[in-house]
């Protein structure tokens, strides 16, 4: 999903067999979407199911999604190609437990279950923001399911707005100089960060606020709460730092937590995290740029969460627990900067090794 820049904006996938890389048939579709929109069709005959473009749809399931995918000439494989051994074993302990009366199949409060997320928000040179999410499902999930990674305002969401005569008050202590985009993955450590404050400014100036964010944790309780979109709900009409937003939201106590009630710590309902970027530009009326700030958000109301991102300098850091310490142990490589552009080219078959 994007602030702005393409006529769906939104675009989503689920109940994928075959689809290597999900995330590149969404991406697919967002491209597409001013053709789909405009109803222009494909010349192509498949055969099957008559799927001649997205049009105006926002997310799609199954094999309907997936013949766009081969429309689009994307990679398709065998679904044995998405077993790993080490889930399936999850997978059989989570159904043990629960037959031995020990809980929920699908959380356990002594043992790591990952939720098989991964999120990335990134912002660019425009001030356009984005995000984008990913997941295997919930461990030992019913199937049918649908969970908030490919719902639109539950497990993702980033829009744009202008506030009038406002200014930015205080630096962020985190900040994305040039337009450099942060890759980020599950979450953040939390920060007490506030780039932003609607004070009164010179008459004419505008402000323009842009945030994108990314979930993970229990889908079923993101998507009870809208949880992404009332980050920017929240940031939007209440005039707040989307930083303080978010915590509202996901942070400990938060929207999340306080909506599994007297579950919470019991089946996993409520946990979970949230990434972000927000991004402010200032223009006098002329439509000059006199400020620009923007700002890493996050944070959660787990043990733990998995995230990396880069910093103004570009070097990438990645961290398990929070930076208070309250966790004295910590995995090989929290807070040691690396170069990003070695463990990308890794990944992209050395196209960032230049």
């Amino acid at each position: 999903m994007v602030s702005r820049g393409f006529a769906k904006r939104a675009v989503a996938v689920s109940g994928l067999r075959r689809v290597r890389n999900p995330i590149l048939l969404a991406k697919a579709m967002l491209e597409h979407g001013e053709d789909d929109l405009l109803g222009h069709r494909y010349r192509q005959v498949h055969v099957g199911l008559d799927v001649p473009s997205a049009q105006g749809h926002t997310l799609l399931h199954g094999e309907t999604a997936e013949v766009l995918a081969e429309r689009y000439g994307l990679e398709l494989v065998d679904p044995k190609y998405f077993f790993t051994q080490q889930r399936w074993d999850e997978h059989v302990r989570g159904l043990e437990r629960e037959r031995s009366g020990l809980g929920v199949a699908s959380w356990s409060d002594v043992e790591y279950l990952p939720q098989g997320t991964v999120g990335a928000v990134v912002l660019d040179a425009d001030g356009v923001v984005c995000c984008a999410t990913s997941t295997g499902g919930l461990t030992n999930k019913l199937t049918g399911r649908i969970g908030d990674t490919p719902t639109v305002g539950a497990g993702f969401w980033a829009e744009e707005w202008i506030e009038q005569g406002h200014r930015l008050a205080t630096a962020p202590a985190v900040g994305l100089s040039d337009g450099l985009a942060g890759l980020l993955a599950d979450c953040l450590p939390s920060l007490s960060l506030q780039t932003y404050s609607p004070i009164p400014s010179e008459s004419g100036l505008a402000t323009t606020r842009s945030v994108a964010v990314s979930g993970t944790g229990n889908g079923d309780s993101f998507l009870r709460t809208a949880a992404a979109r009332t980050v920017g709900s929240i940031a939007r009409f209440a005039g707040l730092p989307s930083a303080v937003a978010l915590t509202r939201v996901t942070g400990p106590d938060g929207e999340l937590q306080r909506s599994a009630g007297d579950r919470w710590g019991k089946t996993g309902e409520g946990e979970g995290g949230i990434i972000g970027i927000e991004c402010i530009v200032v223009s006098d009326p002329n439509g000059n740029v006199v400020e620009t700030r923007s700002e890493i958000i996050q944070d959660y109301n787990c043990g733990g969460m998995f995230r990396a991102w880069i910093d103004e300098k570009g070097s990438a850091w990645a961290r398990v627990w929070r930076a208070d310490g309250a966790v004295p142990c910590q995995y090989v490589g929290e807070d040691k900067p690396e170069d990003p552009r070695i463990w990308c080219s890794e990944k992209l078959g050395g196209f960032l090794a230049s």
